[in-house]
C-alpha cells in the first residue's frame, strides 16, 4: 500500500513511525511532514490545509489511503473531498468534525441527547458575558467556540480574570474567528482522561486511556499549551470505569450522531473529567490527540492499517486490541517562550545519545535538519517517550534521556506522571 499521512507535527511523526511498522504498507508519503520523518516517509511540498492540492496529488500518485492527523483539514471537509474522488481516508467527514469545530455545537449534541457535561452559557456579546460574571460562582472556564490549537481555553477564578479572557478572545481577537462566540461553563473537580475509540458510525473499539498536560509550567500553572507531555495507561480507570465511560458517554454519543443525520468514522476523542458524581464530558476532538498518540501508539501491537482499513470500509469488529504492558511516558521539550513569545533557529544537541536505547523514541515536531543537524523550527520541537516497566520507571527513563538533549532556551514540565503519585495537585 502507498499510504499519506497529512501533518507535520509530533503526532503525525508517530503516525508514520506506526504505519511503517506495518508488512502491508510499502511505501508512507508526509504532507509537509518535517525533517525527522524522512528516514520513513517521503515528504510532500503541499500545506495540510490544501485539500484540493492534497486530493490531486493522492490521485496522480496512486494513493491507496491517506490518514488525517490534525483538526483543522478535517474541520474544512478533506474527508468530503477525498470521498467525492474516490480516495479512502480516515477521518471523519466536515458534518461529524463540527463537533470539534464548534464547542457550541458540541456542547448542544450533549444537552440534547443528555450525555453528562458541565452545565454552561454561550455568548456572543462581550458585553452580555461581562454582566453573567458579575454573579456566576468563581471558577469557570471560558472557551473560544472555535479551533484554537488546543490554547483557547482559560479557568478564571475570579471576575478579573473572567473579564481579561473575555478581552483577549472576543475583543483582540487573539485566536481570530474562533471568538467569535465563548462557552462558560462551570468547572468541575476531578481527574482529566483522554479516551479515543475507532468508529465506523455504529461500532467503537476503544483504545487504551491517557492522560495529557496541557499547561504550560508544572503544576497545571499558566497558560494552556498544545500538549506538554502525556502518558498511558492510566491507573485510575478500571474495567468498571471504562464500561461506565462506554455505557454513559460513547455509545450514546455515537448514538446522537445516528440521530443528526451524522455518519461518525474515524478517531473520537473524548476529553472526560472523573467526577465524584461520574464520568462527564469537558470537550470532543476528531482526530488522535497530542502527544497521547506518542503513548498509545508505541503501546498497540496491533496492525494500525488492519483497524483503520476496518473503519474505512464500516466493518470494524470487536476484535481484541493486544497492549504493551509497560508504561509510556512522553515529554514534551518546547522553545522558551512557548505558547506566547519564541524564537526558533537553535541547535539541538544530544539526540544522538538517544539512539543506544531500544525503549526510547524521539518524534519531532517543530525541528528542521540542516546537514547532520536538527533545528528548532516550531514552539513544541520535541516529543521523548519512554516505554518502562512501571509508571515510576518510565518516568525516571524519560527524564534521564531529557538531560542528554540541549538548546537554546529548551523548556519542559518537569512533573509529567507525577500527579498519579502526588495528592498536592
Amino acid at each position: 500500500m502507498r499510504v499519506l499521512v497529512v501533518g507535520s507535527g509530533g503526532r503525525e511523526h508517530a503516525l508514520v513511525w506506526k504505519l511503517f511498522q506495518s508488512e502491508r504498507v510499502a511505501r508512507i508519503y508526509a504532507a509537509p511532514g518535517n525533517d525527522g520523518m524522512l528516514p520513513l516517509a517521503d515528504r510532500v511540498d503541499i500545506g495540510s490545509d490544501d485539500i484540493t492540492g492534497l486530493a490531486n496529488w493522492a490521485v496522480a500518485h496512486h494513493i491507496d489511503l491517506t490518514v488525517v492527523g490534525p483538526e483543522d483539514p478535517l474541520v474544512a471537509g478533506i474527508v468530503d473531498e477525498f470521498n467525492k474522488r474516490g480516495l479512502a481516508i480516515f477521518g471523519p467527514s466536515k458534518k461529524a468534525a463540527m463537533v470539534e469545530g464548534s464547542k457550541v455545537y458540541a456542547k448542544e449534541i450533549l444537552k440534547k441527547y443528555n450525555i453528562p457535561t458541565a452545565e454552561y452559557e454561550v455568548f456572543t456579546n462581550p458585553h452580555e458575558a461581562l454582566q453573567y460574571f458579575q454573579h456566576c460562582v468563581y471558577p469557570v472556564v471560558i472557551k473560544a467556540e472555535g479551533l484554537a490549537g488546543g490554547k483557547g481555553v482559560v479557568i478564571a477564578t475570579n471576575k478579573s480574570e473572567a473579564e481579561k479572557a473575555v478581552a483577549k478572545i472576543m475583543e483582540e481577537r487573539i485566536f481570530g474567528d474562533a471568538g467569535n462566540r465563548i462557552v462558560v461553563e462551570d468547572f468541575l473537580e476531578g481527574e482529566e482522561v483522554s479516551i479515543l475509540v475507532l468508529t465506523d458510525g455504529k461500532n467503537i473499539l476503544p483504545l487504551s486511556p491517557a492522560q495529557d498536560y496541557k499547561a504550560i509550567f508544572d503544576g497545571d500553572e499558566g497558560p494552556n499549551t498544545g500538549g506538554m507531555g502525556a502518558y498511558s495507561p492510566t491507573p485510575f480507570i478500571d474495567d468498571v470505569l471504562q464500561e461506565e465511560i462506554c455505557h454513559k458517554i460513547l455509545k450514546p454519543t455515537i448514538k446522537a450522531f445516528q440521530a443528526e443525520g451524522i455518519n461518525y468514522k474515524g478517531i473520537l476523542y473524548a476529553g472526560l473529567i472523573i467526577t465524584d458524581m461520574g464520568p462527564k464530558v469537558l470537550d470532543f476532538n476528531t482526530r488522535l490527540g497530542d502527544p497521547e498518540t506518542q503513548v498509545i501508539l508505541p503501546r498497540l501491537k496491533n496492525d494500525l492499517i488492519n483497524l483503520i482499513e476496518m473503519v474505512v470500509n464500516d466493518n470494524l469488529e470487536e476484535i481484541k486490541l493486544e497492549w504493551d504492558k509497560r508504561s509510556a511516558v512522553c515529554v514534551v521539550l518546547v522553545s522558551g517562550g512557548y505558547p506566547i513569545d519564541y524564537k526558533s533557529g537553535y541547535l539541538i544537541e544530544g539526540l544522538n545519545e538517544l539512539n543506544k536505547y531500544d525503549n526510547v523514541l524521539v518524534f519531532h515536531a517543530g525541528t528542521k535538519k540542516e546537514g547532520d543537524d536538527f533545528y528548532t523550527a516550531g514552539g513544541r520541537v520535541l516529543g521523548i517517550t519512554v516505554l518502562g516497566s512501571g509508571l515510576i520507571d518510565a518516568i525516571d527513563q524519560v527524564y534521564e534521556c531529557i538531560d542528554q538533549i540541549s538548546f537554546e532556551d529548551m523548556h519542559y514540565r518537569t512533573d509529567i506522571a507525577y500527579r498519579v503519585f502526588d495528592d498536592s495537585y
